[in-house]
């Protein structure tokens, strides 16, 4: 996957811009990383934040969007009706965790996986043991 981009969109703009910093120190300089989160001062999220960042993503590179809760999964859907259909068809709405999901994905990104291995690393967070007994 190489130049994937992952955008992290979150109730919280802490939150998003705290996971894109773990992230990117797991990953390193090859997942492009975008945070989306709050709707100024307040918590929530936005469609037309959303579309901005996915169209920042570098050209050609596949999108992954991660997500918190509710209105966040509907944001995502609708911010892909704002963007063009070049972003549109290269990007995934991913359905794992979010912290966990994340981290997965931009590291198996970072190795060079393929679209679908990323996905499944991301998807697979949702069994992790966190703590071994």
């Amino acid at each position: 996957m190489g130049n994937a981009s992952v955008v992290i969109v979150s109730h919280s703009r802490q939150l998003a811009a705290g996971l894109v910093e773990l992230a990117a120190q797991m990953a390193g300089p090859s997942v492009h990383l975008a945070a989306v989160g709050g709707i100024g001062d307040e918590l929530g999220t936005s469609a037309p934040a959303i579309a901005e960042a996915l169209r920042g993503c570098p050209v050609n590179s596949p999108i992954l969007l991660f997500f918190d809760i509710g209105s966040a999964f509907m944001n995502c859907e609708l911010a892909l009706e704002l963007v063009p259909e070049n972003v549109r068809q290269r990007s995934t709405l991913v359905d794992a965790p979010l912290v966990e999901g994340c981290i997965e994905a931009a590291v198996a990104a970072s190795l060079g996986q393929t679209d679908r291995e990323v996905i499944t690393a991301a998807q697979k967070a949702r069994t992790m043991l966190k703590v071994a007994r």
